[in-house]
């Protein structure tokens, strides 16, 4: 897993790359240039939650946006999502309502207000996790934002931006075999297929381990206090995935994998072709607090 640190010429780079794929026509995201696939920005801050565990709202918006407008090359929050999306745009924000560890409705405030800054009246915005197939935003969307915590999981190993899709098919049990091994096969359904701009893989109060469906137990939780933040969603659940790895044997004082293997992550790069896999092909940039990192 590459590091990278930001200089004046990466700077550049990127924010001529913007403006051509702009000039083209055509978002960001798509763009052919390297320099936007496989990046990962991952931004921790200290006093994101509070000693009663609530959410620094002032933070988390600061947060969103230093990792937005550095994945993106610019300065400017308003600007950095004019470049993901556009006025007439529909956009359907996928969450993930798991009561024990749920998308904040923190982090989704900060994601509606840019959106609307971005020029996309209200009516055209919604949030939604589970009803998404009877969601008039989701079903006529041109544009998704996928945003959802990061948790180890009963079926497929872990629980990150691959799997947040699986409430789009009708029939969810019909990727549960084999370890859940070809949830990248979700991400070429017609109602998702190419519309996603950007995805927020939660790294707050991360779930590492489990001892069975549905199984919650705040012990195997940490304050991490971070938001990995990226175009390629494989490459953030592998990133998320090589932090678990890390944080368990940090745990349990000796290697731990994770039961079931998450192999459905490396399968969304190498059968499916949606994503980057392999860590040292990934351009990770850490933004903010160091301490506790693990990932260095």
């Amino acid at each position: 897993m590459k590091e990278h640190i930001i200089t004046r010429r990466d700077f550049l780079k990127s924010a001529a790359a913007a403006s051509l794929g702009l000039s083209l026509g055509l978002p960001t995201y798509l763009q052919s240039d390297k320099l936007y696939k496989s990046k990962v920005v991952l931004i921790r801050h200290p006093d994101v939650i509070d000693a009663r565990g609530k959410i620094n709202q002032k933070i988390i918006q600061q947060m969103i946006d230093e990792a937005v407008t550095t994945f993106i090359g610019t300065d400017n929050p308003r600007e950095a999502w004019k470049k993901f999306i556009k006025p007439t745009d529909i956009v359907g924000i996928k969450s993930n309502v798991w009561s024990y560890l749920p998308t904040p409705k923190e982090i989704e405030n900060v994601l509606i207000m840019r959106i609307q800054e971005a020029g996309v009246p209200q009516k055209n915005i919604d949030i939604d996790d589970r009803g998404v197939l009877s969601n008039k935003i989701f079903l006529n969307s041109t544009a998704l934002i996928n945003v959802r915590p990061l948790r180890t999981h009963h079926w497929s190993g872990i629980g990150g931006c691959i799997k947040n899709y699986v409430m789009f098919t009708p029939r969810p049990a019909d990727y549960h075999p084999d370890s859940c091994a070809d949830l990248g096969a979700l991400w070429k359904l017609p109602i998702v297929k190419d519309k996603t701009r950007l995805n927020f893989l939660l790294l707050l109060t991360p779930q590492f381990h489990h001892l069975g469906a549905h199984h919650f137990d705040s012990k195997y939780t940490w304050q991490y206090k971070g938001i990995l933040v990226g175009t390629d969603p494989v490459a953030l659940d592998a990133v998320g995935l090589r932090l678990f790895e890390l944080k368990r044997r940090e745990y349990f004082k000796e290697e731990s994998p994770i039961r079931p293997s998450a192999k459905h992550v490396a399968l969304a790069d190498t059968r499916h072709k949606i994503g980057t896999s392999n860590l040292k092909e990934i351009d990770l940039v850490k933004l903010g607090w160091r301490e506790g990192i693990l990932l260095d």
